[in-house]
């Protein structure tokens, strides 16, 4: 199928260009940076802002403006002193398949780094989610998400403790805990609510990821519940923006 004006299906209207014609000289730049990223292909490395500066005949700064936007976007990534053609976005599927799952159907290798896993009485709000009453003991385990080794994500998860009395011996914390669940103790998933919102991480959590505070997160609560209804978990999920996007199939 042909395009009006070689338009890419997803790009934006007429590459972004208002109306009027006058673009910020920054936005020119990004337009030639981002052929060039398409010439030098993943994991090429970019001209220095001082090159690119020459090249396009502007300041350094706005190349820098330049630049900062194709990091957010997850085009370039920062190695070392240099910056290169960042790979694509990992397509993570909006479904009950794990994490672990999704990145291994891309042909990434998955896995976690604990950070954390603790037993504690559960709050009122929490408890409601999780099918229990308030004050009852519940985990929370929190994990940093790798993708080929690269940090690319940050999960907490609850659930109570009288669904999983044993996950702090019987759960090896870098491997699938939907796994666990199914082979192990033997509970299916049936169904969950998930709701997904822009946000930027907390110093604390872009340290633990390693991104900077100002990048922006894709940030998704998913409440699950087992398949004869019951309340299972509740998870808060942090995603590198730069780095994922998310893929769902819609029936009519």
């Amino acid at each position: 199928m042909d395009y009006p004006n070689g338009q890419t299906p997803g790009a934006p209207v007429r590459s972004g260009i208002p109306e009027h014609g006058r673009i910020p000289k920054y936005y020119a730049v990004k337009a030639h940076v981002a052929a060039l990223i398409e010439e030098l292909g993943e994991g090429g490395t970019l001209p220095t802002e001082r090159d690119l500066a020459v090249r396009y005949e502007v300041s350094r700064e706005t190349v820098r403006q330049a630049l900062r936007e194709l990091l957010l976007e997850g085009r370039l990534r920062r190695q070392g002193r240099g910056t290169v053609v960042a790979g694509p976005k990992l397509a993570q599927p909006l479904s009950l398949a794990s994490y672990t799952e999704g990145v291994r159907r891309q042909g990434r290798t998955p896995g976690r780094n604990l950070v954390s896993l603790e037993r504690f009485p559960c709050p009122e709000a929490l408890a409601a989610e999780l099918g229990i009453a308030a004050g009852e003991p519940a985990w929370h385990m929190e994990r940093v998400l790798l993708a080929d080794d690269e940090r690319v994500g940050l999960e907490s998860t609850y659930v109570s403790e009288a669904r999983v009395p044993d996950l702090g011996t019987d759960f090896e914390p870098d491997s699938s805990f939907y796994s666990y669940l199914r082979e192990r103790l033997g509970i299916g998933f049936g169904d969950a609510d998930e709701r997904i919102e822009t946000v930027l991480a907390t110093p604390r959590e872009a340290l633990l990821i390693g991104t900077p505070p100002a990048l922006p997160m894709l940030l998704i609560h998913r409440v699950s519940r087992d398949t004869a209804g019951r309340p299972l978990e509740r998870v808060r999920t942090l995603y590198r923006g730069d780095r994922f996007s998310f893929t769902a199939h819609l029936d009519g």
